[in-house]
């Protein structure tokens, strides 16, 4: 059985050594959901929100989340992060917004935390920005889509969408 990497043989928290691993190039893949009201999406899709242009700045908000990661989660190891991407799809027929960020890394330990990290911020930054207007949105599916490099190589979430155990 796997045994957790953050915490040492008594069980205390502990940030991970990764002074003896390689250096590689890693990437990981993250996502999330808006779910709001077809009015409020309509009012993203216009570029009409009083408050600015919604996505813009979600986009920029989840780079920013991404960089500041090791800040906000104790014991993450700060990163030079080479790219950070992000991607909103408006989609009218489930009435939401699919986030998707891409971080990349070349270093000793990977960039799923950064990736699961940016998607989220962005996501409540899209519900900050509308709440005014839609209270009832929900965030949902912030999950780890895909990740490579490193020694535990290349991952990918089944297509049914559930991690493998």
């Amino acid at each position: 059985m796997s045994k957790l990497t953050h915490l040492d043989e008594h069980g205390a928290a502990r940030m991970v050594d990764v002074g003896a691993k390689a250096v590689t190039e890693r990437v990981a893949v993250a996502a999330a959901r808006v779910d709001m009201q077809a009015q409020t999406l309509a009012l993203l899709a216009s570029g009409a929100h009083k408050k600015g242009d919604v996505i813009a700045v979600a986009r920029i908000a989840g780079i920013q989340a991404a960089k500041k990661t090791s800040d906000l989660i104790p014991l993450c190891h700060p990163l030079m992060l080479n790219a950070v991407e992000l991607d909103f799809e408006l989609d009218e027929d489930n009435s939401c917004v699919h986030i998707e960020g891409r971080c990349k890394v070349s270093g000793k330990t990977g960039v799923e935390m950064e990736a699961l990290t940016a998607v989220s911020v962005a996501a409540l930054t899209v519900y900050d920005m509308c709440k005014a207007v839609d209270r009832g949105m929900a965030i949902s599916g912030i999950t780890l889509q895909h990740k490579e490099g490193g020694k535990s190589g290349t991952w990918r979430r089944d297509d049914d969408g559930v991690a493998p155990c």
